[in-house]
């Protein structure tokens, strides 16, 4: 209701952190907490207590939230969802209803009323309603009424609904607190500064020793037989349902795309726009001053600092709509480009501006904005698509396995042999129907599943669907030496440089743990970080993940040693502070204030989730239906 309200009516009238408070814990409770009841009746989609929720309320907020709520889900249309996911939607508006009913049966409870004053007053305040003079408007206030379709009796019954849940509510988000010394523990701890130097000894840069004699070469091979095995194969048969595959089967016939060409209209005909620096003033001196300045200088900083009490501001890609002032409009789009202007008269005071650029008018014709249009609304649609044919999908592979699969599904097959790392045998990467986290898991799946197994679809990543049959399995098996003396040659040089450098970054460890200091000139193939600082408020991307694992918990003059995949690693903690100030005042302050606003919005849910336990909402499915098909989204997707 209160969200209902903010759209119907104004933004600033209702208390922002009371709203955002509401409408958070409100979408957090999740569908679970909904009590159902069945029920005949199609005119009341939910009780909870004595209140009652029309399906005609819940019609109203989804007709006004649906289509922002879908722009969300990256969906342009809300008749792209499938109506599981309309559902799903439509219930998370009405705990919203439901919520603000709970609020007011607690009032109701605490004998808590609004009396007649304070609507009107409320009322009175909305700038929707307010005319030309700046007072209520009476005709004004019918005329909107009837735009929204809206009795005066039911907006006061609103107001004095919202009213009565913020006197609940405000108390309680106004109540959260941080006290100074929990404020200086929580700083300090966060601002605890460690400074290191750390170095890097990589196995590239130790010396390639040269190849020895075969029975060394020999005795490694023996001694590392799983390094030296050609790797398991499996031919398999695979079908994969995805966005990706079923996107060339969507289409659109050119009257829609037609339409949503001209609902775009102003993103494939674009005005020329300028980019501008505007400084406008409550005098016309203060704006000769300035422009006399600026145009001696150009100096657009010099202005702005010049233009002491006014409001100086840049204006990338500006458009004719967005200037309110016709003067303004006129004189704008005809200036030359870097000319300042003269102190110009508008409706609201003077002004000064300067146009940096020009961009000339842009129109892309239906013919070629027809492709991008089709793949945005595929790209859109596909994935309800595919929650649409996973079933058929289903169905076909349990009734012949993948011998079978409908080519009007979208579905794609592929078969083939690969190896666990889904490359074939000649080292090339399988071409598979799948990328990404897809791609890993069919691949996955394949090494999994055993060789004559039933195919069944699998429910993969990125709302992708596959299945697997796998036809053969080529073992493991080792590779003689003479196929695979180049690479025992390699594996055996590589392993040496790792020794080298293990044992120089061992020397160097040493010695940096008894001295507490690094030094590592003796190395010049020696990477080295000096002074790099890390704190919990500002942690260091730049220092190894496997040097982090250690690092926080070490004094001044502790060393550490590790290892990653390109080289070992020598840290040294140089110091251990605490800023002072740990942080300027006006974080300190920012700081306290989100504390505090966390703890707020802590009560506030805490208070809001009890209400949900002790009057639990009853939700009508023949309401919930009736409220979908009254807005318009009851009908089945296409």
């Amino acid at each position: 209701m209160i969200s209902y309200l903010r759209r119907v009516f104004v933004e600033s009238w209702l208390g922002r952190v009371t709203a955002i408070v509401v409408f958070v814990a409100f979408v957090g409770w999740g569908v679970g907490d909904v009590i159902g009841y069945m029920s005949d009746e199609t005119d009341t989609v939910a009780r909870v207590g004595q209140h009652r929720i029309a399906s005609g309320e819940l019609a109203s907020a989804l007709r006004a939230e649906m289509p922002g709520i879908v722009k969300q889900m990256g969906v342009a249309d809300p008749s792209q969802l499938s109506p599981i996911m309309r559902r799903q939607v439509a219930l998370q508006i009405l705990h919203r209803l439901t919520g603000q009913s709970e609020l007011l049966e607690a009032a109701h409870a605490m004998n808590v009323m609004v009396p007649d004053d304070a609507v009107r007053n409320e009322i009175f305040t909305l700038p929707y309603f307010k005319g030309a003079n700046g007072q209520f408007d009476r005709a004004l206030f019918n005329q909107r009424l009837r735009e929204q379709g809206l009795t005066e009796q039911r907006v006061i019954q609103i107001v004095r609904d919202d009213l009565t849940s913020r006197a609940l509510l405000q108390p309680l988000a106004l109540s959260g607190s941080m006290s100074s010394t929990m404020l200086q523990r929580l700083v300090a701890y966060g601002a605890r500064t460690h400074a290191i130097d750390f170095v890097r000894i990589p196995f590239a840069a130790q010396p390639t020793p040269d190849a020895p004699d075969d029975a060394v070469l020999r005795r490694y091979y023996a001694n590392h037989p799983w390094l030296f095995r050609s790797p398991e194969l499996r031919h398999a048969r695979i079908v994969v349902l995805s966005p990706t595959t079923v996107a060339d089967t969507i289409t659109l016939d050119d009257q829609r795309l037609k339409r949503v060409y001209d609902e775009q209209n102003a993103r494939y005909n674009v005005p020329e726009t300028r980019d501008i620096q505007l400084i406008t003033f409550p005098d016309q001196a203060q704006a000769q001053t300035v422009s006399a300045s600026w145009q001696h200088d150009g100096n657009w900083q010099a202005a702005q600092a010049a233009a002491k009490g006014a409001a100086a501001v840049d204006m990338p890609g500006t458009r004719p709509s967005t200037i309110p002032s016709d003067a303004l409009r006129t004189a704008v789009f005809q200036a030359p480009t870097d000319q300042v202007s003269a102190p110009l008269k508008t409706e609201a005071g003077w002004a000064v501006f300067r146009v940096t650029k020009v961009t000339p008018a842009r129109v892309t014709p239906f013919s070629d904005a027809r492709k991008d249009i089709l793949e945005e609304y595929r790209k859109a649609v596909a994935p309800s698509v595919v929650t649409e044919r996973q079933r058929p999908l289903q169905d076909a592979i349990a009734a012949k396995g993948l011998n079978a699969i409908p080519d009007t599904l979208g579905a794609v097959a592929a078969a083939g042999t690969l190896d666990a790392h889904g490359m074939t045998a000649t080292g090339e990467a399988a071409p598979l129907p799948a990328a990404g986290p897809l791609r890993d898991a069919v691949i996955k799946q394949i090494f999994a599943q055993k060789q004559g197994a039933n195919p069944t679809l699998i429910e993969g990543p990125d709302n992708g669907w596959f299945a697997v049959d796998v036809d053969s399995i080529t073992p493991s098996r080792p590779i003689a030496f003479e196929q695979a003396r180049a690479s025992v040659l390699a594996a055996w040089q590589a392993e040496n440089r790792r020794r080298v450098a293990n044992q120089r970054a061992t020397g160097l460890y040493v010695t940096t743990k008894a001295g507490g200091s690094l030094n590592a000139t003796a190395l010049p193939e020696a990477q080295v970080t000096h002074d790099a600082t890390f704190s919990l408020a500002v942690p260091n991307k730049g220092i190894p993940a496997e040097l982090m694992a250690f690092l926080p918990r070490m004094k001044a003059g502790q060393a550490v040693m590790a290892e990653d995949d390109t080289g070992f690693l020598v840290a040294v903690v140089t110091r251990v502070f605490t800023p002072d100030p740990p942080a300027p005042p006006q974080v300190m302050q920012k700081l306290r204030q989100d504390l505090a606003q966390a703890d707020s919005e802590d009560i506030v849910a805490s208070y809001l989730q009890a209400l949900s336990t002790r009057v639990p909402p009853h939700v009508n499915e023949a309401g919930l239906s009736a409220a979908l098909s009254a807005a318009g989204f009851g009908e089945t997707t296409p």
